[in-house]
């Protein structure tokens, strides 16, 4: 007779439990709650994100299944899909974001010394965004076209542990650069963003907040060239200069100089950053950061379905979704590696 611990309950161990019970009371969880608690909400999104269940039915079949072992995974209340579906509706979905960035800030320590392959010393975000598409029938709310629903996942991602640092979940008719208003600007990092980040007067912030930047330039660049730097085979760039933008707008939004290169490797692509500093690596190493912005959402956030139709309900699977990544980077130093988490519980 097996008298250890499920590997469902090791995992949810690692979590620091009153933290949690810090994000229910400062946005009053309980409420009115009699038996289906915020925990005992949060392991059933965490038990779907882990085991890859696509639906409220596929949950609870899969939980009652294993009645007798709920009590040791975890559960003090009963699950039905239907308790679920009135949970998510309902219940703030900030509970489980203020919980996931507690989880963050440990899992950014367990990394902050992890080599990513580039010669960079400093912190490098790279930032993007993915479209989620939604039925405007089942959700009104997120209208994005006219026969179409939608919304937008943007994710600044630490490249050191590859751990999402930020999520915003916005309308899908928001742009992708109004994100950077929301950005808390760290001083001396480097953030990776593609072409739709391009507004200079944004750019600009982060350069008076003495953080650099990386993102790729658009056909209609227009500037003029102040110096070139020396380049060749061993550099892998085409050409390095550095430039002053030209038209009135932009000249204004961004008066200092930027640093243009356009790597060998990758026809058509100018990258360009205010990162002119004389003792960065022979190749800046900026032609390569763009690369791993590409596959920013698609490798870290894996999405098997909604949970909901409501707002709330869309947003909370994608925070549990954040708590379960973040709890892989805690307990993969002790163990995780070497089980079959999505099916061993």
């Amino acid at each position: 007779m097996n008298s250890g611990k499920p590997i469902f309950t090791q995992l949810m161990d690692f979590l620091p439990a009153y933290e949690f019970q810090k994000c229910v009371k400062r946005y009053h969880g309980h409420y009115k709650v009699q038996s289906f608690s915020c925990w005992d909400q949060f392991l059933c999104l965490a038990f779907a994100q882990l085991t890859y269940r696509e639906s409220l039915r596929d949950i609870e079949v899969c939980l009652r299944a294993a009645k007798t072992k709920l009590y040791h995974l975890g559960f003090r209340g009963q699950v039905s899909r239907n308790t679920l579906a009135n949970a998510n509706a309902v219940r703030d979905w900030r509970i489980y974001a203020d919980f996931a960035r507690v989880l963050i800030v440990i899992a950014r320590k367990l990394y902050a010394h992890e080599d990513f392959g580039l010669e960079l010393q400093q912190t490098a975000y790279a930032l993007d965004s993915t479209t989620i598409d939604l039925c405007l029938a089942l959700f009104p709310w997120a209208k994005f076209h006219q026969r179409k629903g939608a919304v937008k996942l943007h994710t600044l991602l630490d490249l050191h542990g590859s751990i999402p640092t930020v999520v915003w979940i916005t309308s899908g008719k928001v742009h992708d650069v109004k994100v950077l208003d929301e950005l808390l600007i760290e001083t001396g990092v480097i953030y990776v963003m593609d072409r739709g980040y391009l507004d200079f007067a944004r750019l600009h912030r982060l350069q008076r907040e003495l953080a650099f930047f990386v993102t790729r330039a658009k056909k209609n660049f227009n500037f003029r060239r102040l110096y070139s730097a020396p380049v060749g085979k061993s550099r892998g760039l085409l050409f390095d200069r550095t430039i002053a933008l030209q038209g009135f707008y932009a000249a204004k939004d961004y008066p200092d100089k930027l640093l243009v290169v356009f790597p060998i490797e990758r026809n058509n692509q100018e990258h360009a950053t205010d990162d002119d500093r004389p003792h960065a690596s022979p190749d800046r190493d900026v032609d390569r950061l763009p690369v791993l912005d590409r596959q920013l959402n698609r490798a870290q956030l894996s999405l098997m379905g909604l949970l909901g139709v409501p707002e709330t309900a869309i947003r909370q699977p994608q925070d549990a979704g954040r708590d379960q990544s973040d709890c892989h980077y805690l307990d993969c130093v002790h163990f995780v590696s070497s089980f079959p988490i999505s099916r061993r519980w």
